[in-house]
């Protein structure tokens, strides 16, 4: 029904997962394009090493990501942009999660996971949009939950935000908006502390670069500040002293000379 929409959706995660990463808070334990070491021992080699993943081919992690996550949860079967917001649930979150949220969406048990010709045929009676809408709010309300929200928080917030907007133009037949090719670098949906970023898709160099121009901006106004301080402060002692100068005249001018002391000499 829907295969058309993975291309998409695989182009988008892939910029959502980023680089490689090893960060000490995520679970997940080393990630390259969203594999992690397990997905690569499960999937790709036995012994797998963190090496292996570091650089494990791209080609590598599109195959896994169509063979064990979409045709796993038949996203081809899905309305268009439920495809996109269960496949990207998946990989962050495990196929098995995925599946069970969207039976439950769907009003159907969700004792198992298993995306059954049930799912498929209860799907199509619904709105799309309302069951992306459900799905990625569902998302959000489980990963704040997380203890690791306060580390990633931002950056999940940030992706589940740019997943319901490009799965709502892709249930209404809109294009989403383009995204940059992958990223090498770690992205603020997965594995790394996240700075602020806006509140749709945006990449790490994005957010980066975000980042880079407030520190620029605010270190301008700091030092505009510091600026206008030290010349505040020049201008109020010049004005001190010449006041006090000015007084010691005008004293001088009024009063009389001061008499001698007499010191018996004269």
């Amino acid at each position: 029904m829907a295969a058309a929409s993975y291309e998409v959706a695989l182009t988008r995660l892939l910029k959502d997962e980023g680089g490689y990463t090893d960060h000490p808070s995520d679970p997940g334990g080393p990630t390259n394009f969203g594999i992690t070491l397990n997905d690569a021992r499960r999937y790709w080699k036995g012994n797998a090493t963190v090496d292996d993943v570091r650089a494990i081919p791209q080609d590598v992690a599109r195959r896994i990501y169509r063979e064990r996550y979409w045709s796993a949860m038949r996203c081809d079967e899905l309305p268009a942009g439920v495809d996109y917001a269960v496949f990207d649930y998946g990989v962050n979150s495990g196929i098995g999660r995925a599946g069970k949220v969207l039976r439950r969406v769907l009003k159907l048990s969700d004792r198992t996971s298993v995306v059954s010709d049930e799912v498929i045929a209860a799907a199509g009676t619904r709105a799309a949009s309302d069951l992306v809408i459900a799905i990625c709010a569902e998302r959000i309300d489980f990963l704040r939950a997380l203890k690791t929200f306060p580390v990633f928080g931002r950056g999940w917030t940030a992706r589940v935000n740019g997943v319901r907007a490009a799965a709502l133009a892709m249930a209404q037949s809109r294009s989403p908006a383009p995204v940059a090719n992958a990223s090498t670098e770690a992205s603020p949906g997965k594995a790394v502390v996240p700075v602020k970023i806006p509140a749709g898709p945006a990449s790490a160099g994005a957010v980066i670069a975000a980042g880079a121009a407030s520190a620029i901006v605010t270190s301008r106004l700091e030092v505009a500040a510091l600026v206008v301080a030290a010349a505040t402060i020049t201008a109020l002692a010049i004005f001190l002293v010449w006041r006090w100068r000015h007084r010691a005249h005008q004293e001088a001018a009024v009063s009389p000379p001061a008499e001698r002391t007499s010191n018996g000499l004269g």
